[in-house]
């Protein structure tokens, strides 16, 4: 795996400068001591970037070489990544259209999270029911509409996968609203893209601009973000739910403006109550996450132990999308992990970003 190394200044309106270890800084020297030996003894595999942020400084930024896939387009070949190389965020939209929600929310564009869903949508009126009628926005923020919906227990290459199904359906919309509840709203959590396209049509019926452009006015601008894009399906309707796509940086700089509480050079971007929101447990997706609005929520231990003690349990913020793409946040030691990756379909994808976060950075953390 091919490495690059950028020391160049983050464009954009806040540039970050480096914590470096040549200034004594222990953090960032075992950082890059621990990246270099997984590197060496291959424990990482078809990593494309890692940008790692501590106290509003870069700790590490590095980039590699290999094979790399675009939402809608397939294979792309092999790409040498640069700061300038977009990449595909994949589910991590999930997490990007939240916060575009948040923001359409305090603009008085969208319904509120309590309000009915289906309501919102009068040109589906025919699919009424009152099992639907219990369906709210915060089912959709938290996805436990309950209905059904399966796209974890079979690959994206299948037509089944409810994901694709709604992609090739003749109105994706419909698709997602008809489908039947099975369950009841709220109790428990399913991974259901449909749950964010809805989110993102609320947005472009509220605003009247196309989610990316919404989010470029919104979002991406003020917050000085490169080149993005938006992927979308032969209707032309954006994959909401795994279509952006910007350069690693930027995709840091997501997590910086929560770390920071929405706020941006001096400008609220997102209202800090709805971070809150976003980042407060709702459901348990399984044994170790939990989930809020489009955002994955853990705990992660750190520290060496004391006698009995574990060390130090702080709670993680965290993006998370195929082929190994994740945004980890955490907040108590001011941290910011950026990873991208192109281990689509694998079974060990996961691998090496936890690796990252637990044996690389949080190994580092004194």
């Amino acid at each position: 795996m091919a490495v690059s190394s950028q020391m160049l200044p983050v464009a954009g309106q806040q540039p970050w400068d480096f914590a470096s270890a040549a200034d004594g800084d222990a953090f960032a020297a075992g950082v890059a001591r621990r990246l270099d030996q997984a590197l060496a003894e291959r424990r990482l595999w078809n990593i494309h970037g890692l940008i790692v942020l501590r106290d509003g400084k870069r700790v590490i930024e590095r980039y590699f070489e290999g094979p790399d896939r675009a939402r809608g387009v397939g294979d792309i070949g092999t790409v040498t990544f640069t700061a300038e190389t977009p990449h595909d965020l994949r589910s991590c939209s999930k997490s990007i259209v939240a916060l575009l929600y948040g923001i359409a929310h305090a603009q008085g564009k969208v319904p509120a999270p309590e309000a009915p869903l289906l309501a919102a949508f009068p040109e589906y009126a025919d699919l009424a029911s009152p099992e639907r009628a219990r369906l709210t926005v915060a089912h959709a923020l938290t996805m436990t509409m309950g209905t059904d919906w399966d796209e974890s227990s079979l690959p994206y290459s299948d037509p089944r996968n409810s994901e694709i199904a709604m992609d090739e359906a003749a109105d994706r919309y419909r698709y997602i609203l008809a489908r039947p509840v099975v369950e009841t709203p709220g109790a428990h959590w399913t991974y259901c893209g449909g749950a964010t396209a809805v989110l993102a049509r609320l947005i472009a019926k509220g605003s009247g601009q196309s989610l990316h452009d919404f989010a470029r006015a919104h979002l991406f601008d003020p917050l000085g973000l490169g080149p993005t894009q938006w992927a979308a399906g032969a209707d032309g309707e954006p994959f909401a739910a795994s279509g952006a796509r910007m350069t690693l940086r930027d995709f840091a700089r997501i997590g910086a403006l929560m770390l920071s509480g929405g706020r941006w050079d001096g400008r609220e971007l997102i209202p800090a109550d709805w971070i809150r929101r976003c980042t407060t447990p709702a459901v348990s997706a399984d044994e170790l996450r939990r989930y809020g609005y489009q955002w994955f929520l853990l705990d992660v231990a750190f520290g060496k132990p004391k006698g009995w003690a574990a060390g130090r349990l702080e709670r993680m913020w965290m993006a998370q999308g195929e082929g190994g793409q994740r945004l980890y946040i955490i907040p108590a030691l001011q941290l910011v992990i950026a990873v991208t990756a192109g281990n689509y379909e694998r079974d060990d994808q996961s691998i090496p970003p936890t690796r990252i976060l637990r044996e690389i950075v949080l190994a580092s953390v004194e």
